[in-house]
């Protein structure tokens, strides 16, 4: 998920359209099968989840991607990175992200009904907007080293990762950080702009990881399980990847869920921002 002074937004190639409406990157690549995932979960689980959540800082749900369908989302996220040798990359939407195997998560009513499940727990009531958004954010190469350690409160209040590629070995291999639950749902869309603006700068990022590395703050690490799917509540947790080796790969999709301040002036200006942002990132690294 996923998402933005975070959220991550489609290279330029991505926005270009084909003929038939397509955005012009999907056009080499080939339609995927449907993924037979099943998000039939009972209340007594999702409630079970929440809980997780609430207590640990995330909740994970193991096997649910089968190796078959991994192996197909690698393919394409390795298509795609060989638009963007070395360097890192991200397509945000679903248009961007229409030809992948991700569609079969998000558009199956069953994976929208658990989201929706988890922030009526998390919030005590029904989201403005049912909308997902989804992201494929790849984390590789140089570019890829100065867009780790962005710790950051996502728009939405949950947050669903799947990881694709994870590098398993070595001190850089891109471990989600977590310091979870730090705050609960503004009333105001104002304070929330502004914690977002005292947090999200290169300056408080540096001190940030400075205090880890002296073990003044000790977040929640998590190196990921590819074929696991992760929740947390991504609106209230300061999170971030750690350093990835610029010779390694770090790939997840992203599913955010429930902007309580969905429509809002705020929301809409700092989305412009974030997609401003992204697309000159991909236009530096792009193909």
């Amino acid at each position: 998920m996923l998402f933005r002074s975070f959220v991550c937004n489609a290279c330029p190639s991505a926005m270009a359209a084909a003929p038939d409406g397509r955005p012009a990157h999907l056009l080499t690549y080939k339609e995927p099968e449907a993924m037979p995932l099943s998000f039939d979960i009972d209340e007594p689980h999702v409630k079970k989840l929440a809980n997780e959540i609430d207590t640990n800082g995330f909740a994970q749900l193991r096997g649910v991607v089968s190796e078959a369908d991994l192996q197909q989302l690698r393919t394409y996220t390795d298509h795609h990175a060989n638009l963007h040798p070395g360097e890192y990359f991200a397509y945000h939407g679903e248009q961007a992200l229409a030809g992948s195997l991700l569609v079969n998560i998000w558009a199956d009513p069953r994976f929208k009904a658990l989201l929706a499940r988890l922030y009526r727990e998390a919030a005590n009531k029904q989201a403005i907007s049912d909308q997902i958004f989804p992201v494929l954010r790849c984390v590789q190469g140089n570019e890829g080293q100065r867009e780790s350690n962005c710790f950051h409160y996502d728009a939405s209040l949950v947050t669903a990762l799947v990881p694709i590629f994870i590098p398993q070995d070595g001190e850089e291999r891109g471990d989600l950080v977590l310091f979870p639950n730090l705050r609960t749902v503004r009333s105001s869309v104002v304070l929330n702009v502004i914690e977002k603006a005292l947090l999200q700068n290169l300056f408080s990022r540096t001190l940030m990881c400075l205090a880890m590395q002296r073990g003044w703050f000790k977040p929640t690490t998590l190196q990921l399980e590819p074929g696991s799917i992760y929740f947390f509540w991504g609106y209230r947790s300061l999170h971030a990847n750690r350093t990835v080796g610029p010779d390694l790969k770090r790939a997840t999709a992203i599913f955010h869920y429930g902007d309580p301040h969905a429509g809002s002036l705020a929301t809409r200006i700092i989305l412009k921002i974030n997609q401003r942002r992204a697309r000159l990132v991909s236009r530096k690294t792009g193909s």
